[in-house]
């Protein structure tokens, strides 16, 4: 009889059960339920958004349709120095009551306007809150109501082997998702991005999933997808997403100051190679060829401050182990100025610990900014030890152009390098000077932006 009443029972409840078959897993020809995402898809993709933007972006053009005798004599008309951009991205709401969105720096870059597409079907006007191109990372801000924004996962916590899901807006289709595992981990050196520790996933990425979210199954986010390995453009099962420890820290700092401070240590470091270590008398092990080699110290450096010296070996930045210089450079950027770094180096065979500050990189300006009309707001620099190109490329770099002014209305920029003026190389401060006093008509600057080169013209 108790066995009865325990049967009756749970037929009762189950006919009560508010539950409809709806809601229950898919099940096979047996009734047996099948393994689905849906449930977690259904709490994860209302936080994932549709970004597209309309801007403006310089030309890049032939110098000599710039030189005035050159126009003439042939009858050219007057060209255009910019040319309408629009692109289609995605991005990720990751605080609903700020309004708070996640892309990559390349999805927003020139935008004049930024539209967010929601999930429901809304589409709101976006606030650039800051951008970070060393490691693509931008914030946008869109009026914080019925937002759902995604839990945020401790990427150092993933492993090699764990399934993903991509979530994205690929090719413009409209909302897609993905699945896969993550192949691999602090994948650096791929000349994306000036900072590069890469989740790798054969996830599908395609154009369009930039800026998109990459969740555990869980639901969580663990990376902002941002890239493809295909030499066709297309999928190959090799996709990259900036881990969401690094994308965070960003966005705080830029959320905060609308910009990222790096620091400066002084130090220039390169890979520990397999000859490297045997050099230095290391035991030939895995462990023992980890790590960063101090090449060089900066004279009155905090690093030289710190007793640094060149032959360290760097294996730790505050605790978190260093795999190679790229580690190191990735650790190091993404500390603020004014902290303290412990590094643990070795040194001798032996092992120790030094506390480095990190300081405001200086900038050395120029004393002899040229004084004239064209380049009026502008403010001219030096390349920095940080810089990619540093003892690579002769030019002079702009810190800062005033909106308004004649160059920023050319589509001057503060971080291009003026390599020329006049088709005449400039590598001092003094060289920039003189072309300009020489120079009585248009300014023809050639400029290094990037990857890229361009010529813009002042009049």
């Amino acid at each position: 009889m108790k066995r009865m009443y325990s049967i009756l029972i749970v037929v009762l409840v189950l006919m009560v059960s508010p539950l409809s078959h709806s809601a229950l897993p898919a099940a096979d020809g047996q009734g047996q339920p099948l393994p689905t995402l849906a449930p977690m898809l259904q709490q994860v993709t209302p936080a994932v958004v549709n970004i597209s933007m309309r801007g403006r972006m310089p030309m890049q053009d032939n110098p000599l349709l710039n030189d005035p005798f050159f126009r003439r004599f042939f009858d050219i008309p007057n060209m255009p120095r910019e040319r309408p951009t629009q692109s289609l991205g995605s991005g990720v709401v990751v605080d609903a009551q700020r309004g708070y969105v996640l892309t990559n720096n390349h999805v927003i870059a020139n935008a004049d306007e930024i539209t967010v597409t929601l999930r429901d079907g809304r589409s709101l006007k976006a606030k650039l809150i800051g951008t970070d191109p060393e490691t693509d990372v931008a914030v946008i801000q869109i009026p914080a109501k019925d937002l759902t924004a995604l839990s945020l996962a401790d990427s150092s916590r993933l492993q090699v082997g764990d399934f993903v899901v991509a979530i994205g807006n690929p090719f413009g289709l409209g909302q897609t998702v993905t699945s896969g595992i993550i192949s691999a981990l602090g994948r650096t050196g791929l000349g994306i991005e000036g900072y590069e520790d890469f989740i790798q996933t054969d996830a599908s990425i395609n154009p369009g999933n930039s800026g998109g979210a990459l969740v555990n199954l869980r639901g969580e986010l663990i990376g902002i997808n941002t890239a493809i390995l295909a030499p066709g453009g297309g999928n190959v099962g090799i996709g990259f997403a900036i881990p969401i420890n690094m994308a965070r820290d960003i966005m705080t700092q830029l959320v905060e100051s609308g910009k990222v401070r790096r620091g400066r240590l002084g130090l220039q470091a390169q890979d520990l190679t397999p000859e490297l270590a045997q050099a230095f008398g290391l035991p030939l092990t895995d462990k023992n060829q980890q790590g960063a080699v101090i090449a060089q110290v900066t004279p009155g450096s905090p690093a030289a401050q710190a007793g640094l010296k060149p032959g360290d070996i760097v294996t730790a930045v505050n605790g978190q182990a260093v795999r190679d210089s790229g580690t190191f450079r990735n650790a190091i950027g993404l500390l603020r100025v004014g902290k303290q770094v412990k590094l643990d180096i070795l040194r001798d065979g032996r092992t120790q610990t030094v506390a480095v500050d990190i300081v405001e990189p200086p900038v050395a300006q120029s004393d002899n900014t040229p004084e004239d009309a064209r380049l009026a707001g502008v403010l001219f620099g030096a390349v920095d030890e940080r810089s990619e190109l540093f003892g690579k490329l002769e030019g002079i770099p702009v810190v800062e152009v005033q909106p308004g002014s004649r160059a920023a209305e050319a589509g001057l920029r503060p971080g291009d390098i003026v390599t020329a003026v006049n088709r005449k190389p400039v590598r001092t401060s003094q060289d920039l000077a003189n072309a300009v006093e020489r120079s009585k008509g248009s300014l023809l600057l050639s400029i290094r932006r990037g990857q890229a080169a361009l010529f813009i013209v002042i009049k």
